[in-house]
């Protein structure tokens, strides 16, 4: 399976600009690389990334970094895990953790790592469910049942993860065939001060000197696992203008999207988003201030509701830009000139496409907000209405074929499903309230006090009281309670007096009316007339272009360069494109965090932890900390290693600058930089802050 045939051509026509594009490994920018760069991509050598390279399911990237399991990603992919282990004598996000004997390495409760070990094109198995005439919801009805289908067919053969992914908005559809790693085991991570040294006002900055990373050991039968292609580790990095690739699962990127489409981002989606998270921000720093154990618990939700702030403010902000609009409105402006020509002709019915796209948003708008609470988890927050969602819904899931299913209630998908929802991590029923009232509460105030799902949710109550009544006497945060009730189907459901489970069906019968009509006249739309511009676009420029990013495995490429930016954007973190322009190095070195800890007083988030402190006469402080390249990346390739022309990792992506965050809409190649943590200084610190030296001795094959 090491193989993996090119499914689409490699044309000469028109291909994506600069250092641009999230490539499918399966339609690789071989020509790009080779003619600018003068690098051959091999079929072997793609493999060798592509089988080193694994998927986080909690959101993130990573790599196999040895042949004995050794796996390594950020430390805010793997603070979930940390999180979870955790105690209140024992809180390792904040202190960090090392098992220097594999015995001591701690297992995750509910962490799956995936390696991509096939692609296989099945465009034309999907299309062949779509009948001529086919209305919307009859045809999210075919289009499903067929990918079920494929998935089921897949998964009987190897018992692989397999899923159907839709590519260029519909146009293409590829089947991804995983390993799974379901025993995960945490084998060493920084303190939390060090890998976000510079906190939440240096997020989405660079200069940076974070140490933002996590390692893990996958095991197989109680045993480390073995790894033929694992990546090996660089002696000696990089150095500024070198050739950089970027192997990683960008989560989602907008830049098909029409314009009506990204209008509703910019005026309902994104503002509605931001106000949640604004208010649980705030919700969980109030609850974190009440104890050092409520801190404990929260601090890893309140970074990643931060981190997620900032992301989509940086989005909202690329949309807001005039310039930006008005490349994205030429650009369609041209798609929709070259629809009336001589080239549609092969893609019939395109000219009506943005039309059908424009209805498809108007329902959009007009389910957004009772979709959002009532079936995206607005209005209920939390672990156990998260749980009790899933007993009620996979109740009514599980009783029909499986090509008639949600996705995630479908065959190839329940072990998934189901490591989760039995996951042992400890629930917290103090934050758990906190959680669901003020969601409940939230959901009162936009959709009103007289909406039906309010009532119903509510019944006369106040959401302070309803979630009280639900978290202190539900028995869901027992596992056995949970599998009980899921092994019992939709008669134990049923019968169930569990009040959270009573909550959550009292809106179930909206939650899925509303799930519907997004399935039916919004996605299925957005993928058939999705598809015919992508087409179209196929027939002006050729199929040597990438699709918008689906969480799946991608691979990018750049160069290490530093950039410019004004002086107004260096203080205050926002894009300020007037004033005088600062040049910025690409690299940082280790003795710099201490002149910027020095800078801040020596305060937090500037404050070095105390091993760092320690170990500063030992160490090297001209070693290379973090760098920057022109990879294309988004979120979801935080984790992601960036490895060099031999295949040997040189880094691993953290982040990306602040004008990386309109990179969701364009790319910008003067601008867009990925931030990168050095595997020098990764080196560096385990022996000399760390005393990791069996870790570090692993990961470099005992060179020094």
């Amino acid at each position: 399976m090491k193989t993996i045939a090119l499914t689409m051509a490699l044309m000469t026509a028109v291909a994506a600009h600069a250092d641009e594009g999230m490539w499918l490994f399966n339609a690789p920018p071989t020509q790009q690389i080779q003619q600018k760069y003068h690098f051959t991509l091999t079929p072997q050598w793609l493999d060798h990334v592509r089988l080193g390279s694994v998927r986080f399911n909690n959101g993130g990237s990573g790599s196999f970094v040895s042949a004995d399991g050794l796996t390594f990603t950020n430390h805010h992919v793997g603070a979930d895990c940390l999180q979870k282990l955790g105690t209140s004598g024992h809180d390792y996000i904040k202190e960090g953790f090392y098992a220097k004997t594999q015995p001591e390495e701690a297992k995750c409760p509910d962490l799956e790592l995936n390696q991509l070990v096939g692609i296989e094109d099945v465009t034309a198995q999907v299309n062949a469910a779509a009948k001529p005439g086919m209305a919307g919801a009859e045809l999210a009805t075919a289009q499903r049942s067929a990918m079920a289908n494929i998935e089921r067919d897949c998964n009987a053969k190897g018992g692989l993860r397999c899923d159907v992914v839709a590519l260029y908005s519909g146009a293409m559809y590829h089947l991804y065939r995983y390993k799974k790693y379901t025993d995960v085991r945490v084998v060493f991570a920084p303190e939390f001060s060090m890998a976000f040294f510079g906190g939440d006002p240096d997020n989405f900055e660079f200069p940076r000197w974070d140490l933002d990373i996590t390692f893990f050991r996958v095991y197989e039968n109680d045993k480390p696992a073995h790894i033929d292609d694992y990546l090996r580790w660089s002696p000696t990095g990089t150095k500024e203008g070198d050739l950089v690739f970027v192997s990683g699962h960008p989560g989602g990127t907008s830049r098909l999207l029409t314009i009506s489409q990204i209008e509703f981002l910019r005026d309902q989606a994104y503002p509605l988003r931001l106000q949640d998270l604004r208010r649980r921000d705030e919700l969980l720093k109030a609850f974190s201030t009440k104890s050092e154990e409520n801190a404990r618990i929260a601090q890893e939700d309140i970074f990643g509701i931060e981190n997620s702030f900032k992301a989509l403010t940086g989005y909202l902000g690329g949309i807001k830009d005039p310039q930006v609009m008005a490349k994205k409105q030429s650009e369609e402006d041209r798609l929709k000139q070259a629809a009336k020509g001589p080239q549609a002709k092969s893609v019939p019915g395109v000219e009506s496409a943005w039309g059908e796209l424009d209805k498809a948003v108007q329902v959009n708008r007009e389910i957004l907000k009772p979709l959002f609470f009532l079936e995206q988890r607005g209005g209920f927050r939390g672990d156990l209405a998260t749980d009790a969602r899933i007993l009620v819904r996979a109740a009514a899931e599980r009783a029909k074929p499986n090509g008639e299913r949600l996705p995630q209630y479908r065959d190839s998908a329940l072990p998934s499903l189901e490591q989760a929802l039995f996951s042992t991590a400890p629930i917290h029923k103090d934050l758990e309230e906190v959680e669901l009232a003020d969601s409940l509460a939230f959901m009162q105030k936009e959709l009103g006090a007289n909406d039906p799902n309010v009532k119903a949710a509510l019944n006369g109550r106040d959401p302070q009281q309803v979630a009280h009544d639900a978290v202190a006497n539900t028995k869901l945060d027992d596992v056995a309670v949970r599998k009980q009730l899921y092994e019992g189907g939709a008669q134990a459901v049923q019968a169930s007096n569990d009040p959270m489970i009573k909550l959550l069906q009292s809106i179930e019968p909206t939650a899925r009316q509303l799930r519907t009509r997004s399935d039916n006249e919004v996605d299925a739309v957005n993928r058939r007339d999705g598809a015919l511009i992508s087409k179209l676009r196929f027939a002006l420029m050729g199929t040597n272009t990438y699709p918008d990013a689906t969480f799946t495995l991608r691979l990018s490429y750049g160069t290490v360069k530093g950039y410019s930016e004004s002086e107004q954007t260096l203080k205050t973190g926002t894009i300020q494109p007037a004033g005088k322009q600062v040049q910025i190095a690409p690299y940082t070195f280790i003795g710099g965090a201490y002149d910027h800890a020095a800078q801040h007083g020596d305060k937090a988030p500037y404050q070095l932890p105390a091993s760092w402190m320690t170990a500063k006469s030992k160490l090297n402080l001209k070693t290379p900390m973090n760098f920057v390249s022109t990879a294309d990346i988004i979120g979801g390739n935080s984790g992601s290693p960036v490895v060099d022309k031999k295949g040997e990792i040189v880094g691993i992506i953290f982040d990306g600058n602040i004008q990386s965050l309109a990179g969701n809409f364009v790319y910008d190649e003067s601008q867009n930089r990925a931030v990168s943590v050095d595997s020098r200084a990764i080196v560096e610190a385990l022996r000399k802050v760390y005393n990791a030296d069996a870790l570090a001795s692993e990961l470099t094959g005992g060179k020094r």
